[in-house]
């Protein structure tokens, strides 16, 4: 088990990887059809989570803000600022849903979206995403508990072939495709909540939206209760399930922390089996766990003897350590942006709630680098690969369609990290020659 020191000890974070709750916010709206984000605060805060998903998805991101200011929070409280925003949105693109989520500044002045909400006969779900807590994955989750308790209506009816899919916020939208896919093959038929599957699958609209094109639809999000199952992938989400269950006792939940690599998948098709009353996986499932063992045969020599700087939300760690470590992968440290509970069942020496400056104080301690953006130049300044996960990502195009989950995205992350690990002792060795090249080259002058 991990050696857990939970905080990096520091008062500070020089050099953080956290993103905050109104961004996780942002990105659970825009898996919902035809949806406008709102985002109550000031203007630089919109336009921060706006130019970084545009940059991630290579896509054109669908968000407002009410734009208050310092002023504008003491003297109006904000109620007028989100009324006139919403009127405006509301004329201007007609969304089917607004969906308002407040910064640090609103919090703090202590605004009532609650009771502004009420007030305004537009479609809406509120949800209160302070930037001063939690980060991208409770954003993430609150949004869907709001999106669930305001929009689902309650029922008694059962559909026994329905399954509520609820992702954790890393997971990139051809992944959600790639589950809902994979569910539905054992007869199921799934709705992701939310779903960016069909709306930041970088695919190419017949003109630019200037609302969220694709998603869930308010349709399918009100007539949820009536799934007999709600399938929670990642510990963040994990609460969704008891908010589903409220509007309908008899829907069953079943959690996972991961279906990532071979263990994980097993578990998810353990299950499906179960559920589905089916006696074996379809063929199709069964040709890619074959190619997974296979992958891993091929690629544990390389991995098995790298070790690795795993840095991103803790859903990602969990799921990324676990693939690494049922090849021989040695993490050696693990480096997350907020504390949870997952934390613990990470196999790793260290796993730390800390920022890149903790990385780089241990840099001889790992060969390979995986993270966001952000770890790249960490990676340059230390001498190491750099194989980039998580958001944000500027440096690769496609990031929507690089899939890491089930057999199929299990074999092809253990290709990348086999190839990498690969370059790199190469590296090691052209390097060596020409230091020895240059050496004797002095030695003979």
């Amino acid at each position: 088990m991990a050696k857990v020191r939970r905080k990096s000890g520091k008062p500070l974070q020089v050099n953080p990887h956290k993103l905050s709750q109104p961004m996780g916010a942002t990105l659970a709206f825009l898996g919902v059809d035809r949806c406008m984000p709102l985002m109550h605060g000031a203007q630089g805060c919109a336009s921060f989570t706006k130019v970084m998903f545009t940059r991630h998805f290579c896509e054109p991101i669908a968000l407002q803000t009410t734009a208050v200011n310092d002023v504008i929070a003491v003297l109006d409280g904000g109620d007028y600022s989100i009324v006139e925003s919403i009127k405006n949105i509301h004329d201007k693109v007609a969304p089917e849903l607004v969906g308002l989520h407040t910064t640090g500044l609103t919090e703090t002045k202590g605004d009532d979206i609650r009771g502004v909400a009420s007030k305004i006969d537009v479609p809406l779900v509120y949800v209160n995403t302070p930037d001063y807590q939690g980060g991208l994955e409770s954003g993430w989750t609150l949004t869907t508990q709001a999106l669930i308790d305001q929009l689902t209506k309650p029922s008694d009816q059962i559909d026994a072939r329905k399954i509520v899919l609820v992702p954790h916020v890393s997971l990139q939208p051809i992944e959600v495709e790639k589950l809902r896919e994979f569910i539905e093959a054992f007869g199921f038929k799934v709705v992701a909540v939310p779903d960016l599957s069909s709306s930041l699958d970088n695919h190419l609209g017949e003109k630019q939206a200037s609302l969220s094109s694709g998603g869930v639809t308010v349709a399918e999000l009100e007539r949820l209760a009536d799934a007999a199952f709600v399938v929670t992938l990642g510990a963040s989400v994990k609460p969704v399930g008891a908010t589903l269950q409220k509007k309908n006792p008899s829907i069953q939940h079943r959690h996972f922390d991961h279906v990532n690599g071979l263990r994980g998948t097993d578990a998810l098709v353990a299950w499906l089996l179960d559920a589905s009353g089916r006696d074996a996986p379809p063929e199709v499932v069964q040709r890619w766990r074959k190619r997974l063992q296979d992958a891993m045969l091929d690629s544990h020599f390389s991995i098995g003897q790298t070790r690795f700087l795993l840095v991103a939300e803790p859903d990602h760690l969990a799921s990324m350590a676990a693939s690494l470590r049922e090849v021989g992968g040695k993490v050696a440290l693990a480096i997350a942006t907020v504390d949870s509970p997952i934390l613990d069942d990470i196999e790793a020496d260290q796993v730390i709630v800390g920022d890149l400056e903790d990385a780089e104080k241990m840099g001889d301690d790992y060969d390979i680098v995986i993270g966001n953006f952000h770890t790249e130049a960490l990676a340059h300044r230390v001498g190491k690969k750099a194989v980039m996960r998580g958001f944000p990502n500027y440096e690769e195009v496609g990031i929507a369609l690089k899939n890491d989950v089930l057999y199929e995205g299990g074999a092809y992350f253990l290709f990348e990290i086999a190839n990498t690990a690969e370059k790199m002792r190469e590296d090691q060795v052209h390097h060596e020659r020409e230091r020895i090249k240059r050496q004797s080259i002095a030695e003979s002058a």
